[in-house]
């Protein structure tokens, strides 16, 4: 049975997250009663991964509902609408947050009282946070009828445990072949800058007693080479309604070099992560960050003095380079743009 540690938790107007930045030399949480600490911890990457963040934004506003004070309905429905338009300007890729954010809304402008759109936010928000645990488990469940025993599976980032409520999504598959008795061998891309798979797939999965190497982004081509990978599977911060992928720098590579070297290429995301509203990448925002994530390492500059750098914090993967999309609803085949939409009818 998996043990690993909650990403993030609700109790009684206060919220509880990892502070993923910290992982994997310490093992330190962020408890908070501010809606814009949840809201900080989001931007900075604190707490990150599609589902976790629409978590965290569904309790964001669940925390400004538990603590606002005042009498009239009316300012409390201006003001929660306020506090949405600041979370969702946090992080622009992920789909999840601002699906997350638009479900709270919708039930806080059903309300008549300010005791039922308190309440009503809060169960909404804890809601979100079940749901996407029941999805990532059956994500495992249905994603680990595709590993063997003795396989080895590649995969980038951490869309694990820490990036969801708990199982995660491309992991969730790794750990339920693992209580099934399966042998598995995990290869955990590094994923500069943040090293989200050197320091956090790697630690959970160490954690969880599967055996993971990591290995340097720019090595994929020798990997799939040498090292007789079974199939790749990655996470996903939004895919538009025709199966592109928005997801960590480096799934696209990864998805080109699978392609060649015949290797199975599936992305493993809850239903929330697909967006309907979006078919081409043009029609949503691609994440760039500050240049100073890549010039300087825990405060020490690794580039030369005056010159800058460029970061897209994601990169996009047509539906051409995919195998599958791996949902709780089932795993989505091609064609994409008519099984992605007939998915989402079914949940």
């Amino acid at each position: 049975m998996l043990r690993l540690p909650r990403t993030i938790e609700w109790k009684d107007g206060i919220v509880r997250l990892i502070n993923q930045k910290e992982l994997p030399d310490r093992l330190i949480y962020i408890e908070t009663s501010d809606w814009r600490r949840v809201a900080k911890a989001i931007k900075d990457m604190e707490i990150r991964g599609a589902p976790a963040i629409g978590v965290a934004a569904g309790y964001a506003l669940a925390l400004f509902a538990y603590h606002w004070r005042g009498e009239s309905l009316e300012s409390f429905k201006r003001e929660l609408f306020q506090a949405a338009e600041e979370v969702k300007k946090t992080r622009p890729t992920a789909v999840n947050l601002f699906w997350a954010v638009e479900r709270i809304l919708s039930k806080a402008s059903q309300v008549s009282s300010i005791d039922e759109a308190r309440r009503s936010i809060i169960e909404e928000a804890i809601n979100i946070h079940k749901e996407d645990e029941r999805a990532n488990r059956r994500i495992g469940e249905i994603g680990a009828e595709l590993i063997e025993d003795g396989d080895t599976i590649i995969t980038v980032c951490n869309a694990g445990s820490l990036a969801t409520s708990y199982w995660g999504t491309a992991t969730a598959p790794m750990y339920v072949a693992r209580e099934q008795g399966k042998n598995i061998r995990v290869i955990a891309l590094e994923t500069r800058p943040y090293l989200q798979g050197a320091r956090l797939t790697a630690w959970e999965l160490s954690q969880a007693g599967i055996d993971v190497v990591i290995a340097t982004d720019n090595s994929i081509g020798i990997l799939a080479m040498r090292e007789k990978i079974s199939l790749a599977i990655v996470g996903a911060d939004r895919v538009t309604r025709i199966g592109w992928v928005a997801n960590k720098l480096g799934t696209y590579p990864l998805a080109l070099v699978s392609r060649v070297h015949n290797i199975p290429f599936y992305v493993a995301a809850p239903t929330s992560t697909l967006d309907l509203k979006s078919k081409d990448p043009t029609d949503f925002e691609i994440e760039k960050r500050d240049p100073s994530e890549v010039l300087y390492w825990k405060g020490t500059r690794i580039a030369p003095e005056g010159v800058n750098a460029i970061y897209y914090a994601f990169d996009l993967t047509p539906p051409q380079l995919i195998t599958g999309i791996i949902t709780e609803a089932g795993i989505i085949y091609p064609p994409y743009e008519k099984n992605i939409p007939r998915t989402l009818q079914r949940v």
